[in-house]
């Protein structure tokens, strides 16, 4: 029990996570020992879900506080909502808390497809000479990476750079 503690407490030095995130984390360590030491998984699942629970009530582990910071993290990179959504679902935050963190969310999905659009040089950050024959392209990137079409197609055929958004 001290060592998976241990473990979990040097994680969430480095890493800010969510209580399933560090679940799971937990779950691989043992895993990994077990195959080791030829014992099973199935005897430290108590074990997991008692370190995990103490890490939540000592405050090292909010899903709230980590989706907000994910979010903000995301968006400064030019996240779309979908993505953000994704992400925070892959890493175990319950749809509530990713819904109330959105909604709580001050940055459009406009303001992010600009700030994606320059990150990746597409449409008006893209040279003139290249602009019109990779338009097809950067309205595709745009979509994939989970930006509306009428969005995606604003960014991408905007006359300069300032008008994306």
């Amino acid at each position: 029990m001290d060592r998976l503690t241990r473990v979990a407490i040097h994680y969430l030095e480095r890493y800010n996570s969510s209580a399933s995130n560090l679940k799971k984390l937990l779950e691989r360590r043992v895993l990994k020992a077990c195959r080791h030491h030829e014992r099973d998984p199935g005897e430290f699942t108590e074990m997991i879900e008692t370190v995990v629970e103490k890490c939540v009530k000592a405050g090292l582990v909010n899903d709230r506080t980590y989706a907000e910071t994910k979010t903000a993290s995301l968006r400064r990179r030019g996240g779309s909502r979908r993505k953000i959504e994704a992400q925070l679902s892959a890493k175990g935050v319950d749809r509530d808390t990713i819904q109330s963190v959105l909604n709580d969310d001050q940055a459009s999905d406009a303001e992010a497809a600009n700030v994606y659009a320059r990150r990746r040089r597409l449409g008006p950050f893209r040279k003139s000479a290249d602009r019109i024959e990779r338009r097809d392209r950067d309205l595709a990137a745009m979509c994939r990476a989970g930006f509306a079409f009428d969005i995606a197609r604003r960014v991408i055929d905007a006359t300069d750079e300032d008008e994306g958004a």
